[in-house]
């Protein structure tokens, strides 16, 4: 039986939530990923999906981009069904580094996501040249615009990408772990961007993580999945040693040391499905 979700706070607007999710569920090859999941996401929100490998974080995400069919319930992005190819939805995937030989210039990758939906070779105007323009300079990255995504360290990557995903200025920004991979300072960077971007515009985000301390401070909420189970609620009141044991069905250890929380005890359940992380 699915825990009662711990009561969800964060910032309010009167334009009502931007992402609902209501009693939804998803199962793949034959074991349940989540099961009545409910989660309300307000403009200017920073939830963070937490959970072993093999719990559904990045189904989770798929079904919110519409490419992955609930099995029953429903999402509903500002007050609409989701759909595939939505512009309100921005998305930051794992972060894969590009091999050394791309061409692609920095500037091309961001612009990507003013026209890359569009059919044919996009026709550059000023306006969208100064557009990408004032991204590039948003996520800090003018100094390296105009070279290769090849030559580029995997922070420098990571912040285009960011670029990119808020290029069409959307109302969620989705983020599937795009912190691994990366140093703890360039962690820290990419983590202040999209929060930049949560504040400057009042963007909500979805961010799928395996390590919460490098936002732990931007958190509003936590969801946390588990064998098909979730709970729900600020940091503070889901990350507790009793929450989480009463989830897992076993002995969970939540530590927290300075400003850092750990966990331990978490036991692995199976993972044979890719896309179920």
């Amino acid at each position: 039986m699915t825990p009662s979700p711990v009561a969800v706070t964060g910032p309010m607007s009167d334009a009502g939530p931007i992402l609902d999710i209501r009693r939804a569920g998803l199962s793949l090859g034959g074991r349940t990923l989540w099961s009545d999941l409910d989660l309300t996401v307000q403009p200017g929100e920073f939830v963070a999906v937490l959970g072993a490998n093999g719990s559904g974080k990045t189904s989770l995400l798929r079904a919110i981009l519409g490419q992955l069919p609930v099995d029953f319930g429903e999402i509903l992005l500002q007050g609409k069904p989701v759909h595939r190819g939505d512009r309100a939805i921005g998305y930051i995937p794992q972060q894969r580094i590009m091999p050394a030989g791309t061409a692609l210039r920095g500037r091309d990758l961001v612009s990507l996501g003013l026209d890359g939906h569009r059919w044919g070779v996009p026709w550059p105007s000023r306006r969208s040249k100064e557009t990408v323009d004032a991204l590039i300079e948003s996520v800090g990255a003018t100094a390296y615009a105009d070279l290769p995504v090849g030559v580029l360290s995997g922070g420098e990557q990571q912040r285009l990408r960011v670029g990119q995903a808020l290029a069409s200025d959307p109302a969620l920004l989705l983020c599937d772990e795009p912190l691994s991979s990366l140093d703890l300072h360039h962690q820290r960077g990419v983590a202040e961007l999209i929060d930049k971007g949560l504040h400057e515009r009042g963007t909500a985000v979805v961010f799928v993580t395996h390590d919460i301390n490098p936002v732990l401070d931007m958190v509003d909420t936590v969801l946390y999945l588990a064998a098909g189970r979730f709970t729900s609620g600020p940091p503070e009141e889901v990350l507790r040693s009793e929450v989480l044991s009463d989830l897992y069905g076993t002995r969970v250890e939540v530590i927290h040391t300075g400003n850092r929380v750990f966990v331990a005890g978490v036991p692995e359940f199976p993972h044979h499905l890719g896309e179920a992380s």
